[in-house]
């Protein structure tokens, strides 16, 4: 709901079913912020005015806007926008550049419109309904014929506010952008804490927490993408904020390239957080008549720790920014070829994959890299989509058939925005690649970025692209992006444009997705970009899904994911199962907790199912049916955070009706003589009666080495041949857990679980968990 409060003061209240936002227009024209935080309501400015911030007089040594609002110091108060100059020294909303070279703005309040549409971005991707109405604010603001244009729009169910700008240039003379951020909230107090998510190459979504004391927190990409350093989403909270109590403010950029966000604590121990397009290396020049748009920012707020800023923030992604077929579709459990193969494929040893796969439950086979093209190796061929007849004699088309007649669904991988120099497609077009005329180009994986600021680039890929995806029955595409940024500089654009390449780019990219995505709109596409270098809400507007890391060693994993889960629900996170030892870390975890932590995500695997012992056969295929029953849950169920840390994860996702749940719980390093442990619930319905319970497990026995000794009338030798063949036909059974209580038992209290082996005695109801284990509970309501 958005409420204007009739004064002579135009004070606005945006309301959402938990949240309020409040801002109210200042004698002196600026937008001034009053309130974001738990649910407030007014009727009546003189119910605001008690948020508002009372001066007399100036405080010393700083700059007073005009000697008419001679209390006004723009440095000292809350606003919705800032500028350069007129005594606002912090981090400013806008900067530009006039003909004449002077940078102050003073952007003022000029009139306001309240609609139940949000209107479309002309390039950018964006928020949406699915009935098509959104709450939608819009004030503009004016100075010397440019029109400044903010706006917000309100998701009342997911406690979610968004924003975003335009600048029309409506001035007879050219200005130089510099600057235009998406959002900005200014806080009247400091002390609060910025939890962010960096990282690297199959490093993904780190958590780290600073509490910035004075001066600037900065957060940011410079790589072109949003990139694994730095991801676009983070929070802003109070340092004893736990999981489920505390005040929560979460941040996102509905955005895939550079981005940038900052804390600031003022001088005056306020605290000022803004988010948008990174200003280094951008300046976009603005003819007359020309206007630029700012991508959408995402805000939320909960008072219930940092889940319910997720499960705001989940909410908002599943319900305004999937969309399509496979928005809200279960997806399904994949078979990927590139660690069984890398560029080594045929199609004869690709069909063998698919169906072992497909024996085992698979439902859809990926062909990755090393189908098209001269390429044996990633030195070459990018840019080349035409198959390799020597790799696929009958192309796509007959490739597709054998897979599909299998009975699955067929994919494959493309990386569409690069070029190897070595390749047909740059020694016809060397200028559509990005490079810097006469200098060094530094390359990264033996690559170059296509100039998608290029329009004449932008049609070939999408006209490529629909060939490709044209020439078999094709129903995923992963599609990658392998190198970062350097050296940017676009053949097409004049030089005084060359500010504008990164952001252009993007707008390229974003043309060639939407058209691609309303081509072939039963195509499931997935993201990727080296992993999880390009982890945004402006990729997951056009593909519901991207890879979450090239990182498929399972103790990672556990880190990566849980990052990702602050900010992005389990349906958009790609999570496979591979071979161990595993081909990043060389770590060998068991493949039950490989699918556990898989299992909270779009499942795949990603190994050669031809390899496989019978064991890991027969366990896969056990795991890929448990994963159809209980797949709604997990892709898409309320998702808790229970324990976090360096060496136990306790997860659960809840049904939107809290009927059914799933629980994990993974250990990294066991600690001797420590028996007890106690799975607590989050999510249930604390008056429903609930039965907990595991699958229970085979015990290898060679999982206890030389210890079989002291069970056995004679002497076995470990890993030797009596070792191997008892092992072959011994099995001994897993512990079991079932139990039946209330809801509120199991959130309250928990179970308190079978007691962990410590090397005093083993049963079937000792629990084995060793290093890197890990179990699934299932809870489901007792009708």
């Amino acid at each position: 709901m958005i409420k204007k409060i009739n004064s002579e003061q135009d004070s606005f209240l945006l309301q959402t079913d938990n949240t309020a936002y409040a801002f109210t227009i200042e004698p002196s024209g600026h937008p001034e912020h009053l309130y974001y935080g738990s649910k407030i309501d007014a009727d009546a400015l003189d119910e605001l005015f008690a948020l508002h911030q009372k001066r007399e007089f100036e405080p010393g040594n700083v700059i007073v806007y005009s000697e008419e609002h001679n209390t006004t110091s723009l440095e000292d108060i809350c606003l919705e926008c800032s500028g350069e100059g007129h005594g606002d020294v912090r981090e400013p909303f806008i900067v530009l550049v006039r003909a004449d070279g002077s940078r102050t703005t003073d952007f003022r309040y000029k009139s306001y419109e309240i609609t139940d549409l949000k209107p479309e971005f002309d390039s950018l991707p964006g928020s949406y309904s699915k009935d098509g109405k959104v709450e939608h604010l819009c004030l503009t603001l004016e100075e010397d014929g440019m029109i400044l244009e903010v706006h917000y729009y309100v998701y009342p169910e997911c406690d979610v506010i968004t924003r975003s700008a335009k600048l029309i240039n409506n001035s007879q003379e050219e200005i130089q952008l510099e600057r235009l951020l998406s959002a900005q909230l200014d806080l009247p107090d400091h002390g609060w804490a910025v939890t962010a998510f960096h990282g690297a190459w199959a490093r993904e979504m780190d958590k780290s927490t600073v509490i910035p004391d004075r001066g600037k927190y900065i957060i940011e990409s410079r790589t072109g993408c949003s990139s694994n350093r730095a991801n676009p989403f983070f929070m802003l909270h109070r340092p004893d904020t736990s999981e489920d109590i505390g005040a929560v403010y979460g941040f996102n950029l509905i955005y895939s390239g550079n981005h940038y966000a900052c804390a600031q604590v003022s001088a005056f121990f306020k605290t000022r957080v803004v988010q948008g397009v990174n200003p280094a290396g951008f300046r976009c020049i603005l003819e007359p008549g020309e206007t630029f748009e700012a991508p959408e920012a995402v805000m939320t707020y909960s008072d219930y720790g940092f889940s319910g800023q997720s499960r705001n923030m989940h909410r908002f992604v599943k319900e305004h920014i999937l969309r399509g077929e496979w928005g809200n579709k279960e997806r399904p459990v994949l078979l990927n070829s590139w660690e069984a193969s890398y560029f080594n494929i045929s199609e004869s040893n690709l069909v063998s994959l698919a169906k072992a796969g497909r024996d085992l439950g698979i439902e859809l086979f990926v062909m990755d890299d090393g189908w098209f093209g001269d390429r044996n190796d990633d030195f070459r061929a990018l840019g080349d989509w035409d198959c390799n007849p020597k790799k696929l004699p009958g192309g796509l088309s007959r490739l597709s058939k054998k897979v599909t007649d299998l009975g699955i669904g067929f994919g494959l991988w493309v990386e569409p925005e690069m070029v190897n120099v070595n390749s047909r497609l740059y020694e016809a077009h060397p200028d559509w690649a990005m490079a810097i005329p006469n200098k060094l180009h530094s390359e990264g994986r033996h690559q170059r970025i296509l100039d998608l600021s290029n329009p004449e680039v932008s049609d070939w890929m999408i006209e490529k692209m629909s060939e490709v995806f044209s020439s078999g029955n094709i129903t995923y595409v992963k599609w990658d992006m392998n190198r970062i940024f350097s050296d940017v500089y676009s053949p097409y654009l004049p030089p005084k444009r060359q500010g504008e390449t990164a952001h252009r780019y993007m707008l390229g990219l974003y043309k060639v997705m939407k058209a691609l995505t309303e081509r072939f709109p039963h195509i499931l596409f997935e993201g990727c970009a080296s992993g999880g270098c390009r982890f945004d809400l402006g990729i997951l507007c056009y593909f519901p899904q991207i890879w979450g890391s090239d990182n498929t060693d399972a103790v990672c994993r556990s880190h990566i994911q849980e990052g990702y889960s602050y900010g992005y629900p389990q349906c958009c996170i790609g999570a496979h199962v591979s071979a161990c030892p595993n081909h990043q870390t060389l770590r060998s975890t068991p493949i039950e907790t490989r699918f556990n932590i898989a299992a909270f995500g779009a499942l795949g695997y990603e190994l050669n199912a031809n390899d496989m012992t019978s064991d890991d056969k027969e366990q896969t295929r056990l795991q890929i049916t448990l994963y159809k029953v209980w797949r709604d849950v997990l892709q898409f169920g309320d998702f808790y955070r229970i324990r976090t840390g360096e060496n136990h994860h306790q997860w659960i996702a809840v049904s939107e009706d809290k009927s059914r749940a799933v629980g994990l719980f993974m250990q990294e390093l066991v600690q001797p003589d420590l028996q007890s442990h106690r799975f607590i619930c989050k999510g249930l319905d604390p008056d429903r009666t609930y039965r907990f319970h595991n699958i229970s497990g085979k015990v290898n026995i060679k999982l206890f080495g030389s210890l079989i000794n002291t069970m056995t009338p004679i002497h076995v030798r470990q890993d030797g041949i009596l070792h191997n063949m008892i092992a072959r036909f011994v099995k001994m059974g897993g512990e079991v857990e079932d139990y039946t209580a209330k809801g509120s038992v199991l959130m309250g209290a928990g179970v308190a679980l079978r007691q962990q082996f410590s090397g005093n005695g083993y049963n079937e109801s000792v629990r084995l968990f060793p290093d890197f284990a890990s179990r699934m509970y299932f809870i489901e309501a007792v009708e």
